[in-house]
């Protein structure tokens, strides 16, 4: 019993104390560095969304193959055994003529001629057995060779779908990365900010123990140092949110750490894009577009395989296989028919059989069924060539909304950009004055506070105009998966 405990104790224990050391490896482990390129190919190869749509596309490659077999040879092996415990009789008209072969009908009292008579079943033993191959061959089937075009235009559509989602993941990670390098930098300027706040602090505790400043100016820049600790401290926060936001963007683990590496300093956010992007603007570049395309061939191809199915159809087939019968179902596996025969085979043997043949079916009338499916599958096309003005639409209005919403966040952060510039321009004039005694602290803190919201200000629209563009690429169909491919 005390082996028992021990052995339960074991299995309880040594799951979860590895369990521990999981984690405790997985919080000590040196976090990994990420730039944009480098969170975006992490993203297409570890998202949920994508590994589904690469699934899609191994279904697809699976329905072609389905559909090529459908021409290949179609071979069904089947083996029955049978017992009648009560043969079923045969019936037969008495012709004088005619004693009925094995036995004389005019011996049996009562029977005339032109009596229905049933006859012993002479031709079949109760137990009977069969083994055999049916082989058939589609030697043309009109349907099935416009199947094989639809398989691998259905193919090109499940590879471009994946493209359309690949697209999604790579938008999403950008935002979510620009967001990171955003609070890195909010979080680097309250750093700023408070060293530089707190030097004031210094000189201001220093003049008023020299009697040149009031105790009110000290209170006055502790709070302004309180303040800037306080939001700092909620920036940082915000940070840890939006790592969590990259991570589940790129399907990273959670529970580990995750650094991000890059500068707002190499991003360009500039009007010259709006130009760069409308030079060479086809439909075409819009994957929703490309993928109605596809859809349309699809569509055109189901018309074609509707009018094939009244065309008509050729099959081979071949049955071949071994039989036999026995008084009794042991005796099949014996082969022990029973029947004496001077045929070259003998008894007890399982005789072979053979068939061989050609089928040609042809439509001829099915009340109206594939007409109807046809005219559904035309009416089909006809909706999906109406989607197409609707999309063209679409992608104008678009077009149309984020560049001006670019443009007005182009406006927004250079007139931001020119306030901040002010502002610290204004904070440090003001110290200067205030430690030279012609200034007075209220200005000073008034300056830091104006400076303090210029700042976040000036990195909201940052922010923003980072996302207008990126929403700007995705409207010009400017995002493309391949550049971050490790296969290309």
């Amino acid at each position: 019993m005390k082996r028992l405990y021990q052995t339960l104790l074991l299995i309880l224990v040594v799951p979860l104390w590895a369990h521990a050391q999981t984690n405790e490896q997985a919080s000590t482990a040196t976090p990994s560095s990420f730039n944009l390129d480098e969170c975006i190919k992490y993203a297409l190869e570890n998202t949920i969304e994508i590994q589904n749509a690469k699934v899609d596309e191994q279904i697809a490659d699976q329905r072609v193959k389905e559909t090529i077999g459908i021409g290949l040879p179609q071979v069904d092996g089947s083996v029955s055994l049978m017992h009648n415990p009560k043969l079923p009789r045969f019936y037969s008209m008495y012709n004088p003529g005619d004693p009925g072969g094995f036995i004389d009908l005019s011996s049996i009292p009562g029977i005339e001629a032109g009596d229905l008579v049933a006859l012993p079943n002479f031709f079949q033993q109760p137990s009977s057995g069969d083994a055999g191959l049916k082989i058939n061959q589609l030697l043309f089937n009109n349907s099935y060779l416009v199947g094989l075009k639809a398989s691998d235009t259905y193919q090109s559509l499940s590879r471009k779908t994946t493209k359309q989602t690949e697209i999604d993941v790579i938008e999403k990670v950008a935002k979510a990365y620009y967001a990171v390098l955003v609070s890195n930098e909010r979080i680097t300027l309250f750093e700023s900010n408070i060293a530089r706040v707190d030097s004031l602090l210094r000189t201001t505790k220093a003049l008023n123990e020299n009697g040149f400043a009031e105790s009110i100016d000290v209170d006055r820049t502790q709070v302004t140092l309180n303040n800037l600790k306080s939001e700092r401290l909620k920036f940082i926060n915000l940070q840890q949110l939006s790592l969590g936001l990259l991570k589940f963007q790129m399907n990273y683990p959670m529970e580990r750490e995750i650094v991000v590496t890059g500068s707002l300093a190499d991003l360009k956010v500039n009007d010259e894009f709006i130009a760069q992007y409308a030079e060479g603007w086809d439909y075409k570049n819009r994957i929703e577009y490309d993928i109605l395309d596809t859809q349309k061939r699809l569509q055109e191809l189901e018309i074609k395989n509707r009018f094939s199915q009244s065309t008509p159809s050729l099959v081979a087939f071949a049955n071949l296989g071994y039989s036999t019968m026995s008084p009794n179902v042991g005796g099949l596996f014996r082969t022990e028919s029973g029947i004496e025969t001077t045929s070259q085979y003998g008894p007890d043997k399982w005789y072979p059989y053979s068939a061989l043949g050609l089928s040609l079916n042809i439509p001829i009338f099915s009340g109206l069924q594939r007409s109807a499916r046809l005219q559904q599958a035309k009416l089909s096309l006809q909706q999906i060539n109406n989607r197409y003005t609707s999309l063209k639409q679409g992608i104008d209005l678009s077009i149309e909304q984020n560049t001006i919403v670019f443009r007005n966040s182009l406006e927004t952060l250079q007139s931001q950009k020119e306030n901040m510039e002010l502002a610290d321009r204004v904070a440090r004039v003001t110290k200067i004055k205030y430690e030279q005694g012609v200034g007075s602290n209220i200005e000073v803190t008034d300056a830091e506070s104006s400076l303090r919201e210029a700042q976040v200000n000036y990195y909201g629209a940052l922010f923003d105009a980072i996302v207008a563009r990126i929403d700007l690429e995705k409207a010009y169909g400017k995002i493309d998966p391949l550049q971050y491919s490790t296969t290309k």
